[in-house]
């Protein structure tokens, strides 16, 4: 194992040009779907921890995010997202010693820390404490080259979708929520109690987070979506949802890879959270 002690870590004080074309080579060369825009949102709301080579670009990076207020009493919570290495320098504990450093703040902060971990990554944030909560699958359609057609239910959810976000996950984040809202080219659906956020990224447009009560308003708003939309699209569902399923795998989506949803409780109890109303999650950069 390298010795990520050696590894100098620091958070980046401003997004420049500069800085924001370094990170997003950072996506490029991992096959994220993330744009510029991702990146200004973590500067806006979070903190970019990064580590530099030594003609100082930036080689790898992490970010963290805080989270709004809990539903019940209890501590707040803390994301942390965007661990990505340059190829070049992989292998070399770089992602170790950025993500340390991720979590070295949030528990100053004193504050939970949770994450949406690759089979791959889950086995390093166990060592870290982290224990998996609840599984997910993401699923990818290619560009269509025509679809059935249909309206969107163009009705603005946002007010529902805060909602709802925050009876499932058991803490607020509307300013995440409204930011990537409002951003070019993106916008939030609603049929009947279902609400989805759909915006576009670097590959696909992610639809999510999406909410329902019901499953099957879930996956009725999701055909919507599906025979409306003609671009590629990603969507983030959590594993056991078999309407969802069956209408993905109708519309043509097919799985790529599963993600662990995983905290660090540290002995703290977390407020409620109602996993059921999450028919797919934000992204594992947002939770």
């Amino acid at each position: 194992m390298a010795n990520t002690e050696a590894i100098a870590v620091q958070r980046v004080p401003a997004l420049t040009p500069e800085v924001q074309a370094q990170l997003q080579q950072l996506v490029v060369h991992s096959h994220w779907n993330q744009l510029p825009a991702d990146w200004a949102q973590f500067f806006q709301l979070g903190t970019v921890h990064a580590v530099r080579d030594a003609g100082c670009a930036i080689t790898a990076s992490g970010a963290v995010l805080p989270m709004g207020a809990p539903t019940a009493p209890g501590p707040p919570v803390s994301w942390i997202s965007m661990i990505l290495v340059s190829p070049a320098q992989r292998g070399c504990g770089l992602g170790r010693a950025v993500f340390a450093s991720c979590l070295a703040q949030v528990l100053a902060d004193h504050r939970v820390p949770m994450l949406d971990a690759t089979p791959q990554g889950e086995a390093l944030y166990a060592k870290f404490g982290f224990e998996p909560q609840w599984r997910f699958t993401r699923w990818r359609r290619a560009r269509q080259e025509a679809v059935t057609g249909g309206a969107l239910p163009m009705a603005n959810g946002v007010d529902h979708l805060l909602r709802l976000d925050a009876q499932a996950l058991g803490f607020e984040r509307a300013a995440l929520l409204r930011g990537l809202a409002a951003r070019e080219g993106a916008m939030c659906l609603r049929l009947g109690d279902a609400t989805a956020l759909l915006r576009p990224g670097r590959t696909a447009t992610q639809i999510g987070p999406m909410h329902a009560h019901d499953e099957a308003d879930g996956a009725a708003l999701l055909d919507a979506i599906a025979a409306a939309r003609p671009e590629a699209l990603v969507i983030d569902v959590p594993q056991g949802r078999p309407r969802m399923e069956a209408r993905l795998q109708a519309a043509g989506f097919t799985p790529e890879r599963p993600f662990a949803r995983m905290v660090r409780h540290a002995g703290h109890a977390l407020a409620p959270a109602h996993t059921a109303i999450v028919q797919a999650v934000a992204g594992p950069e947002y939770a």
